[in-house]
């Protein structure tokens, strides 16, 4: 994408070339006393040497840019397909030693590749998200929030870690799904994770409101103040990165979705999204 400075440098260059070309073509017909027709045609030449000249300056200015773009964008498509396919591996054969073998031990260690697997995909998809957008368009469809959050609820109760109490009404809206979805894992993701493993986790949505609350560590104040900081943690010592609902911010001010969050130490935290006004 062409930044403004490139676009006022640009704009510069072309007003001084042809404020020069102008001086020289007034010089040139006062020299010789043009006039009528004469006039007309040097007019014309000079139109078509200004349109000729911006074209070209364009052409020079747009033409790099494009071809680096069509060149990352190549390039990040090869690189996530590549990378989408050892994860699909680790998965596959890591379900499948999970079948036949018998050992705890060994059941334990594949478990924790299991669990490392899935911490690679959900970046993985956040990668891909992200990269997507910048480069391509994001198109909006109409969705079922009921049918998408319960689609996510099973696919992270294959971890068997936590129980899920949901009471869901219908609610459609018109948004970007896969920024949703991965907006949904992520608030998912930090209830586990700062959560005793078979501790409940509730998720209401009425009314085009969603609730999700967990029974884990909770924050304090100081804590609630830098929550939506980029890698800021409220626990250090839980593995994690920190740009989880950093990243669930940017999304929410993206759709104009109200986002709540109220926590007490040791008791835990409620996470509310009002879907009302959302952007459509």
């Amino acid at each position: 994408m062409i930044s403004i400075k490139e676009l006022v440098i640009a704009f510069v260059l072309y007003l001084v070339t042809m404020s020069v070309v102008w001086i020289a073509v007034y010089r040139f017909v006062e020299s010789w006393q043009l006039h009528g027709l004469n006039m007309f045609v040097v007019g014309v030449l000079f139109l078509l040497l200004a349109v000729g000249w911006g074209y070209i300056l364009s052409s020079m200015l747009f033409a790099s840019k494009q071809k680096i773009q069509k060149s990352v964008t190549t390039v990040v498509d090869e690189t996530l397909h590549e990378l989408n396919i050892p994860l699909s591996t680790i998965h596959a054969n890591t379900t499948m030693l999970k079948k036949v073998l018998q050992d705890e031990k060994s059941l334990q260690r594949i478990q924790r590749i299991e669990d490392a697997s899935l911490r690679l995909r959900r970046l993985y998809d956040t990668l891909s998200y992200a990269l997507h957008k910048e480069i391509h368009r994001i198109e909006k469809e109409t969705f079922s929030v009921k049918a998408l959050i319960e689609e996510r609820v099973k696919n992270f109760e294959l971890q068997a870690r936590h129980i899920f109490e949901l009471k869901l009404e219908e609610v459609m809206i018109h948004a970007d799904k896969i920024g949703f979805e991965q907006m949904i894992d992520n608030i998912l993701y930090n209830a586990m994770k700062y959560s005793p493993k078979h501790e409940t986790i509730e998720i209401r949505l009425t009314q085009k409101k969603l609730c999700i609350k967990d029974r884990g560590v909770g924050m304090n104040t100081a804590d609630l103040l830098r929550i939506y900081e980029h890698y800021f943690q409220a626990n250090e010592t839980i593995e994690g990165n920190g740009i989880g609902l950093a990243l669930v911010k940017k999304y929410c001010d993206s759709e104009n979705i109200e986002i709540t969050i109220t926590s007490d130490e040791g008791k835990g935290t409620m996470i509310r999204l009002d879907l009302e006004q959302i952007h459509s």
